[in-house]
């Protein structure tokens, strides 16, 4: 059937025009860096080359001066540990500390815990490690938390001998050595009536 004869015409065509793109640009050069147009673009992520890592060689670690069980090596602060640790912890933790903690109030931090808590292993422990890392000491015979909670009364008096074989005085504390290392003299006290 032709659509001319009956007069009727075909509904017109609904397909969408074919889209127009642009132009593409013609490729056009970078602009060199010495151009003032030129702008360095910002380098996002790692960089590709790193700076070398230099390895240290680990320091090599002394043995204590005294085994742990050389606790008759100094039979009178053997027995002031066994009796009172707290004194010993206290004339250690000041030496260990530098002096910024008075050797009483130390000793009386370990005392509280120990009364209440009954674990002033895990306090004095600490120092132990702090000791064994300023004089590169062995971890022996084992790590310092085991060996202060089976054996907390040799491992201070083992701790206090190993500072006494460095040349600390432990009754005078740290201010008290350093004044005796830089020969500080101290004045003799006269008493009034002494003189001629």
């Amino acid at each position: 059937m032709h659509w001319s004869n009956t007069g009727y015409a075909p509904p017109p065509s609904s397909a969408p025009p074919p889209p127009q793109f642009p132009p593409s640009p013609t490729p056009t050069a970078p602009p060199a860096p010495h151009d003032p147009q030129f702008i360095q673009p910002p380098v996002i992520g790692v960089p590709l080359s790193t700076p070398p890592v230099y390895q240290t060689q680990p320091q090599a670690q002394t043995p204590w001066s005294t085994g742990l069980c050389d606790c008759c090596a100094d039979v009178p602060n053997c027995c002031i540990t066994c009796w009172c640790p707290c004194i010993t912890f206290g004339q250690i933790a000041e030496i260990v500390d530098k002096g910024s903690l008075p050797c009483g109030m130390s000793g009386a931090i370990y005392a509280f815990l120990n009364w209440f808590t009954c674990c002033a292993c895990m306090y004095s422990c600490i120092y132990r490690a702090k000791l064994r890392q300023q004089y590169s000491l062995q971890s022996s015979p084992c790590g310092d938390c085991l060996v202060h909670f089976c054996c907390e009364t040799c491992a201070l008096c083992q701790e206090y001998r190993e500072l006494k074989k460095r040349g600390f005085d432990m009754s005078i504390g740290w201010h008290g050595n350093m004044e005796r290392n830089r020969g500080i003299a101290v004045a003799p006290m006269v008493e009034e009536g002494m003189t001629r």
